[in-house]
């Protein structure tokens, strides 16, 4: 599989980490940036770069690290067809794949420790979607919420006064 990584500022030592700690899984890994040089690093950028590199089929799942890794999930969902997920568990980071698709995994580095984050990590790549009827209804309907946005987005810049 074929997974991006990208870091703001605060996720760099954490990203660099869990780099180095999933190698030897097999997985082709991908360093989309963030060295932690740069107190201007910001997450949205990097969540930008990793929601596209899945997007346009260069990356297969995504692991995305800020400091909380709040406000990376919410950046990176905001790309139709991304399903971040912030999970400092184990089960949630298999789960969230399970049930819900999930193709990002977002981590904050300030929050989680380095053997739980590889833990998490971990789970998140094992995992696979159920393909359960439940599942695939509940997927279905998330991409529907996303299709609405799109219309009301273009509703209101077709209309900007109302």
């Amino acid at each position: 599989m074929r997974i991006a990584f990208a870091a703001d500022h605060a996720g760099a030592a954490l990203k660099v980490e869990l780099l180095a700690r999933l190698t030897p899984l097999g997985h082709e890994l991908i360093d989309l940036g963030g060295d932690g040089s740069n107190p201007d690093d910001d997450y949205p950028d990097y969540a930008y770069a990793l929601a596209l590199a899945i997007l346009e089929g260069r990356a297969d799942r995504g692991i995305l690290v800020c400091g909380s890794g709040v406000g990376a999930s919410v950046a990176a969902s905001k790309m139709p067809g991304i399903r971040a997920g912030l999970c400092h568990d184990t089960y949630s980071a298999g789960q969230g794949v399970e049930h819900d698709d999930l193709n990002v995994l977002a981590l904050g580095a300030r929050v989680i420790g380095i053997e739980t984050a590889v833990s998490c990590a971990e789970s998140f790549l094992a995992a696979r979607f159920s393909g359960a009827p439940r599942h695939v209804r509940r997927v279905g309907k998330i991409r529907a919420l996303e299709e609405l946005a799109a219309r009301m987005e273009a509703a209101n810049q077709a209309n900007p006064n109302r």
